[in-house]
């Protein structure tokens, strides 16, 4: 569950503005595993509303996709009944920090944007981050690939045109994030190798929804991104007024295209690949 959004709330409109960005590459990553892909078995830690439970449920034998939230994972399990019924997919309400998964069980584990909800406090040492890979470490077969869909400190800053509009609610989320050198640490630490990141710059996170500028004024468009429960209610009502006011003038599109110049060069989103040392007999 988030430490901070009330995905109970936010699960009725999750999917209006997000889909399983990036699953190509997850299928990708995948496929480079000594199991071929339609033999492998695949966690989806952190499901949500299972956008990538969809995304690869054809592709692989089965899924066990886990959610601490009874409101994202009723979606899931609503959108996806005949696999649930045929077996294909196991859903399960708990923490990615104690997972209901036997040792050694999971060809793969994807984690799609899902660690900067933990409850962590980076100051000692990303203790809920160390926790969580461990787990995932825990029920990941020697030799399997966990790969980490999230976004970089340096994306936050500048990948999304709208933070601009909410900076201290940016500098909060950025809190929340780890940077990509400590979550190398924290991964060698749980015994992963051979690590290594895709960064797609022409992806983001709320496809084509991201570049409806108008959507900042629809509360459904925000509640695709978490960071707006970061945002106090007086600076969510400057926003509002301001974009108001530029919708007004015609100049809403403009300030989007130009405020999201800088995406190009960071991209908003990371994949990090890491396979789990293989056991020497």
């Amino acid at each position: 569950m988030s430490s901070y959004e009330d995905y109970d709330l936010k699960s009725r409109v999750y999917d209006k503005t997000r889909s399983a960005v990036g699953s190509e590459i997850i299928l990708k990553l995948l496929s480079r595993s000594i199991v071929s892909l339609d033999r492998q078995v695949v966690l989806d830690a952190g499901c949500g509303t299972g956008l990538y439970t969809v995304a690869l449920k054809d592709r692989v034998m089965r899924l066990e996709s886990v959610d601490l939230n009874a409101g994202m994972l009723g979606v899931a399990e609503s959108r996806m009944k005949f696999d649930v019924a045929s077996g294909r997919i196991r859903f399960h309400q708990a923490s990615i920090t104690d997972l209901p998964l036997p040792e050694n069980s999971m060809d793969a584990v994807m984690v799609n944007q899902v660690l900067h909800h933990l409850p962590d406090n980076p100051s000692a040492g990303w203790s809920a981050h160390l926790e969580a890979i461990h787990e995932l470490a825990r029920v990941l077969k020697s030799g399997g690939s966990l790969i980490i869909n999230s976004c970089s400190p340096v994306q936050m800053e500048m990948g999304f045109w709208f933070y601009k509009l909410i900076p201290d609610a940016m500098e909060l989320a950025k809190e929340k994030i780890i940077d990509l050198e400590n979550l190398d640490d924290l991964l060698a630490k749980c015994g992963f190798m051979e690590i290594h990141r895709e960064i797609p710059l022409e992806l983001v996170l709320q496809g084509d929804s991201y570049f409806d500028p108008e959507g900042l004024l629809d509360p459904q468009w925000r509640a695709g991104d978490s960071i707006w429960s970061l945002v106090t209610k007086d600076n969510l009502a400057e926003v509002l007024v301001m974009g108001k006011e530029l919708q007004e003038k015609g100049k809403l599109f403009s300030f989007m295209r130009s405020h999201d110049r800088s995406r190009g060069k960071t991209g908003q989103i990371t994949f990090t690949c890491a396979r789990k040392a293989v056991e020497r007999l």
